[in-house]
């Protein structure tokens, strides 16, 4: 049997079991068809999320800096409200 011959078997044949996981999302691909609406909106609610954390923090880094009496000076609260949002970022 010449090597092309073979590879055309192996490619045409398909041993499928009827509760195998491979068989099933073999299933699901052929039933999706056009744009993943429920993925999309499932990243779109956690990119929300993720932003109204961010976005809650940084109106009260100020006052929060300065009521602890982390800085010794004024100037020195941006200084201290900048590495709290950066480590919430990293975090």
């Amino acid at each position: 049997m010449s090597d092309e011959k073979c590879r055309e078997t192996l490619l045409k044949e398909k041993k499928c079991y009827e509760n195998c996981s491979g068989r099933k999302v073999d299933k699901l691909k052929e039933l999706k068809q056009g744009l993943p609406i429920r993925e999309i909106i499932s990243l779109w609610f956690v990119a929300v999320c993720n932003s109204l954390s961010v976005s809650s923090l940084f109106p009260f880094l100020y006052f929060m800096i300065r009521d602890f009496h982390i800085a010794k000076r004024e100037e020195d609260i941006g200084y201290y409200a900048g590495f709290v949002g950066s480590s919430f970022m990293i975090g």
